[in-house]
């Protein structure tokens, strides 16, 4: 190490003995004492630039983009294009904090050095103001990782030029929906891929060619000095019409070989016999961009940007590969390069030879100290976007290939009305086909909405075309023809004009000198037609340079009509009655005068427009067809791009006319996260109250089964909460509050399976006792619960069990001659006993039945959904009573088990109550009916749970439960045959940890359905997994294999993390980790939280070795561990008299079971 000290500051550089890392260190040293840039900065945040060169820097694993710069020629372009850099970042392809700017060239063919010399000013620009600094400052660059992405040339078969290309993909795991366009494509790799692990410093791209790198370069950054060139390999024959890289061994460029010959090309193969292509991907690192940034200062580099320009210098072409990275080459001398060595594109296009010779002098002091490196890539692929129709055709095609990170997919981001019409090797993207299309192989739609019947024969691009354009259309056999249509602006004017090009056309041969338009010489099209030569090209225009580019044959304006696509088609021969005519009598432009009319932003929205028109039908046919497709990448691209009206219109639609109240309540459920996507964040929590007086004149309207007025109720109150975020926050709210409504109806279709026959009415006084087992769910929950248990089908697999040798919850219920509804509940050991006493004398005491955290709602719910008590009704409460049973009824409840346990404990509870009141009003009946029953009740009570608790616990032994994924929703229970004394063994091996934490379902239940309704497909997928693991622990059962069951177990317990995040406490997880290596598995039972955690032990009878490891880990707080026993015998029911006190948590042997 030596140390260089320059105006009173110590700079340290590693300096090796080489003469070159000295010469570097000069150079390096001279910017630093150079006044060609101010480096002044506020008093109040100056700082000591000591680290100036990195000797060591940490890289990230993905880059975050610092500033990303996308470059144009045009100005009229910027605008649209900084649009689409900024809905990006509003999708999340782009980080938040990532500077983004959209800079036109500061003149037209500037070249690609120029330009990037200009975009690297600019960016220094805004990052030197948002450092402080009052003027541009080179420090800035230091800890920078920039982008620049070259626009390049006009494209002839987009209007948006290469760069916003369209490409034949989806990305399904996109946050938000969106076409994929190849800077979508270069942006991915970029900073997936090939920037990954970078220094700080900045990477150019040129967005002509579609890159494509399947996995992450090993590509050596340590001790990085000067510039990188990327490289994909290539063949000989392709690199004759490219550029290729000539490196010594160590991977050090010495030259740029440009469309040379074979034997120059040859010097450049590798062992394999392939080339190294430029793949148009360049790095510099900071100090080497400092350099670069440094000479816009100088003439004539200057006149490069848009400063000197300002200035009054002439401008210059730059090219960035042979005017900038060639300076940088190994083997390149300063005579050679200085003077322009006749080498590709070294200074054939510059002005003046002068002002050449004395850039290219700047940029070899500037730039030739640092080493040119290169990195290729070798499973990366490159591919320029030439002029010719047949290779853009080839490219949308390649269906056995890929041309970018994505796989081909035939029909992206479309709705065909028929694909069956759709021949291999086709490829349609963002368009909307009704009736019968059919379509050829090797042929390209995008950007179109067509109408059938229509026949499009092979070898076709139709881009840009209308309904409208259909009828022409349908006249016409197409083959071998681009037609396309345009957004063109002439002064303020809007219009929309049409091409007709030809497959194999060459647009720049003479057509004098064979060249074709419509794929035929063009003598054959003047005499088809009646076309002259004099009508399209001036005689101005020199015979050898009249070409397809520059024949004005394309209407653009009639006098008095609109222009139709016919316009152009009746060049393919179908001539109507005064054609010729009329086109000739129209205002025509070429295809290079087009370019300067085309309105990119108004292609762009109509390109937007589609895509969310398609998109409704997507979003029909997801819901109405019951499809397990998130929506929500969509609802948040429609809230992205300003189209939440027409998605929120869509969904009314579908909510009001489904058949289907589940569909309905889907589409309620999509208005919730458009809803909540509008606020962007903001507002609150999505969970929380949703009960406010002005919505439930809406909720009245779906209670009664009227959908679509409610539907209709609903969007015209959401009209007034769009105002603010904490506004969209609580309709979101409500909407779900909605949707809740409808998820009940659908569940109350499990009403039929509850039937209740007569029985003998008990007397006045006397006792039904019921007793229930607690249960632990061993696979599958989440399954059960409404709508996913008849959208998806469930399995689940529990055990009834007692706790600590007894039957925790239970219930007992007798009628007294008082007409009134006394009801008494008793719960929770563990965290002491709470009593809830109430008395209900008038309908008005049970209006809160509705309401779970209500005291006694569940108890209230029981004697409505029993039809005890018919609830609303004109007739008073003690009417009721007396007339139906001659007085009222007491009902008592207890809980051994705390709140939040996790046993399921309410819905077994509900259980319990229900079978009780049944038989003290004088009905009988099954245990099939009840599991139904309290299914319904839950419903009833706003719980929203599903079936496995009641299954666990109303159903003896282990059993697994099933449902279809249909309506109406009926659970089928099987019980599990098993080994011989399994169940015994079983018993010594199970354990109940109690945690100490509680929490309720409810909290996690929201999470869970609203990220069910969007589909998510982490979601869907752990889904399927949680009813396959309930059939395959259901088989670890038959074989009475312990292993095999604890591997379904922890399974399990990472399913349920999946599925509700968060539902692991810090202490629970630390328990966890403690019991692993004494157990086969573990689960926290119920829906995680807190609770009970079941353990599966190794070693039998270990209670007290598990307390004792326990009691040595830290920060667990107040924990209990209980033996379990499989209860065998199910719930029971015994009739007990008038005594109260033998009744009362009793535990004795029962004299009835209801079967």
């Amino acid at each position: 190490m030596q140390t260089l000290t320059t105006t009173g500051q110590e700079i340290k550089i590693n300096i090796s003995t080489s003469n070159k890392s000295i010469r570097e260190a000069e150079v390096l040293l001279d910017s630093y004492t150079s006044n060609s840039m101010s480096r002044r900065r506020p008093p109040e945040t100056q700082q000591c630039p000591v680290s100036k060169i990195q000797c060591a820097w940490m890289a990230p694993k993905t880059v975050e983009w610092t500033v990303i710069v996308l470059t144009c020629q045009h100005k009229d372009s910027v605008c649209a294009f900084q649009k689409e850099l900024e809905i990006r970042q509003r999708r999340g392809a782009l980080g938040p904090r990532t500077i983004l700017l959209t800079v036109e060239d500061p003149t037209a063919h500037v070249g690609s050095g120029g330009a990037t010399l200009n975009a690297l000013l600019v960016a220094a620009e805004h990052l030197s103001a948002r450092a402080g600094y009052t003027v541009v400052t080179s420090d800035v660059l230091q800890e920078a990782w920039i982008l620049i992405l070259h626009m390049g040339r006009d494209f002839p078969f987009d209007d948006c030029g290469r760069a916003f290309t369209c490409l034949p993909v989806e990305d399904p795991s996109a946050p938000a929906e969106a076409l994929v366009c190849n800077l979508d494509s270069l942006l991915w790799t970029m900073t997936h891929q090939l920037c990954k692990g970078s220094p700080p410093g900045v990477w150019v791209c040129s967005t002509d060619m579609l890159l494509t790198v399947p996995s992450a370069p090993e590509i050596n950054w340590d001790g990085f000095q000067g510039a990188k060139v990327i490289s994909v390999p290539g063949t000989v024959l392709y690199a004759r019409n490219h550029g290729v890289y000539l490196t010594t061994q160590q991977g050090l460029v010495c030259d740029i070989i440009y469309r040379g010959s074979e034997a120059q090309i040859q010097q450049c193969a590798r062992p394999d016999g392939k080339v190294p292509l430029v793949s148009g991907v360049v790095f510099f690192s900071s100090e080497t961009a400092e350099q670069l940034l440094a000479t816009h200062v100088i003439p004539p580099l200057d006149a490069c940007t848009y400063m000197g320009l300002d200035s009054g210098a002439q401008p210059i072409q730059l090219s960035l590969f042979f005017d900038i990275m060639l300076c940088m080459a190994e083997g390149m001398t300063e005579e050679d390069f200085v003077n322009g060595r006749a080498h590709g594109a070294g200074g054939s296009h510059t002005k003046g030879a002068v002002g050449m010779k004395s850039a290219r002098s700047v940029l070899w002091k500037a730039l030739h100290a640092f080493p040119l490196s290169m990195a290729c890539i070798p499973d990366g692929s490159y591919d320029y976007m030439t002029m010719a129709a047949s290779d853009h055709i080839h490219n949308l095609t390649l269906c056995t290939g890929s041309i970018s990170h994505l796989p081909f997919c035939r029909v992206a981001h479309s709705h065909v009305a028929q694909p069956q019409l759709l021949e291999d090797g086709s490829s349609i993207t963002n368009s909307l086909l009704e009736g019968a299309v059919q379509l050829g192989p090797w042929s390209v739609i995008q950007h179109c909405h067509l109408q059938g019947p229509l026949k499009i024969g092979s070898g076709c691009l139709l881009t840009g075309l209308d309904m409208a354009s259909s009828l022409a259309l349908q006249s016409c056999q197409l083959q071998n023809i681009v037609i396309q249509g345009h957004c063109i602006r002439l002064q303020d004017m809007p219009c929309k004009m049409f091409t007709l090009t030809g497959h194999h056309d060459d647009w720049q041969s003479p057509a004098g000198d064979g060249g074709t338009y419509l794929n035929v010489p063009w003598a054959e099209f003047f005499h088809r037609t009646g076309i002259r030569e004099g009508d399209i090209w001036g005689p101005d225009t020199p015979q050898g340079s009249r070409c397809l580019l520059n024949a004005r044959l394309f209407p653009v304006l009639h006098a008095c009509e609109p222009l139709r696509a016919w316009d152009v088609l009746w060049f393919l021969g179908f001539q109507t009655r005064g054609q010729l005519q009329r086109w000739r009598a129209s205002w025509r432009m070429s295809w290079e005068e087009l370019l300067t009319c085309l309105d990119q932003a108004a292609e762009l929205e109509s390109r937007r427009a589609l895509f969310f028109l398609q998109a409704k039908y997507k979003l029909r046919s997801v819901l109405l067809e019951h499809q397990d497709c998130s929506l929500l990448p969509l609802i948040r691209s429609a809230v992205h791009e300003g189209y939440q009206e027409a998605m929120l219109s869509t969904l009314d639609q579908v909510a009001s006319t489904a058949s289907d109240a589940g569909v309905a309540a889907r589409a309620l459920a999509c208005i919730a996260d458009v809803l909540g996507c509008m606020a962007k964040g903001e507002g609150g929590l999505r969970s929380g109250p949703a009960a406010n007086r002005e919505w439930l004149p809406a909720f009245r309207h779906l209670e009664t089964g009227d959908i679509a007025g409610g539907v209709k109720a609903l969007a015209k109150e959401r009209n007034k909460w769009l105002g603010r975020p904490a506004l969209l926050v609580r309709a979101a709210r409500h909407y779900e509050s909605a949707e809740q409504i409808l998820i009940r109806q659908a569940v109350m279709s499990s009403c039929q399976f509850v039937s209740a026959g007569q029985a003998e009415l008990l007397p006045i006084g006397h006792w039904v006792l019921v007793e229930c087992p607690a249960r632990i769910d061993l696979s599958g929950g989440w399954s059960d619960t409404p709508p996913i248990t008849y959208e998806h089908g469930g399995a689940v697999v529990d055990v009834a069990i007692l706790v600590d040798g007894c039957r925790p919850i239970g219930a007992q219920a007798r009628r007294i001659t008082e007409p009134e509804l006394r009801l008494v509940s008793t719960s929770g050991t563990l965290e002491g006993e709470v009593l809830l006493e109430l008395v209900c004398q008038d309908l008005e005491d049970l209006q809160d039945y509705c309401q779970p955290h209500a005291p006694g709602a569940l108890l209230k719910a029981a004697f409505i959904c029993t039809q005890i008590v018919t609830f609303p009704s004109q007739k008073p409460l003690q009417v009721q009573l007396l007339e139906n049973f001659g007085g009222g009824f007491e009902l008592h409840t207890w809980s051994l088990l705390p709140h939040g346990s996790g046993l399921g404990t309410s819905s077994i509870l509900a259980g319990a109550v229900m079978a009780s009141l049944y038989q003290a009003a004088g009905k009988s009946t099954s245990t099939e009916s009840l599991i139904h029953a309290v299914l319904h009740l839950e419903q009833v009570l706003t719980t929203g749970g599903g079936w496995q608790d009641q299954v666990g616990g109303l159903v003896p032994g282990i059993k697994i439960g099933r449902s279809k994924a249909r309506l109406p929703l009926k659970v089928e229970v099987e019980q599990i045959p098993m080994p011989d004394r399994f169940i015994q063994t079983l018993n010594q091996h199970l354990l109940l940890v109690y945690t100490g934490k509680t929490r309720l379902a409810r909290n996690l239940l929201q999470d869970v359905l609203r990220n069910w309704y969007a589909r998510l497909p982490t979601i869907v997928q752990n889904t399927d997994a949680l009813v396959s693991n309930a059939e395959e622990c259901a088989q670890a059962f038959r074989q009475g294999n312990l292993p095999y069951l604890g591997d379904c177990l922890n399974r399990y317990w990472q399913q349920k993390k999946c599925m509700a995040p968060g539902c692991e406490p810090l202490a629970v997880k630390h328990m966890m980790e403690a019991l692993q290596p004494y157990v086969h598995g573990q689960s926290l039972a119920g829906a995680g939280g807190g609770g009970f955690l079941c353990v599966l032990t190794k070693e039998p009878r270990q209670k007290e070795a598990l307390q004792h490891i326990l009691a040595k880990t830290e920060g667990l707080g107040n924990f209990s561990i209980h033996t379990v026993e499989v209860d065998t015998a199910g719930f029971c029911m015994q009739l007990v008299g008038s005594d109260l006190k033998s009744s009362v948590h009793g535990g004795g042997e029962m004299t009835h079971r209801v079967l």
